[in-house]
C-alpha cells in the first residue's frame, strides 16, 4: 500500500496524533470537507474527536 493515502488525524483536546490509510474521497465523490473521526486518545484515556490535519 502506497503512502499517497496516509491521512493525518490530531486530536482536538491534546497533541497527540493519528494515522490512517483512509481515503477521503470515495469513488467519484468529491467531498472537500475534512474528516473527522472518534477515537480513544491514549494520554487522555478517553475518546476525543480527531480531525484530519495537514501532513
Amino acid at each position: 500500500m502506497s503512502q499517497d493515502h496516509l491521512v493525518k488525524m490530531k486530536s482536538e483536546e491534546s497533541k497527540h496524533i493519528y494515522w490512517t490509510r483512509r481515503k477521503k474521497n470515495s469513488k467519484g465523490a468529491q467531498n472537500k470537507e475534512k474528516m473527522e473521526f472518534k477515537k480513544f486518545d491514549p494520554t487522555l484515556k478517553k475518546h476525543v474527536i480527531y480531525k484530519q490535519t495537514k501532513k
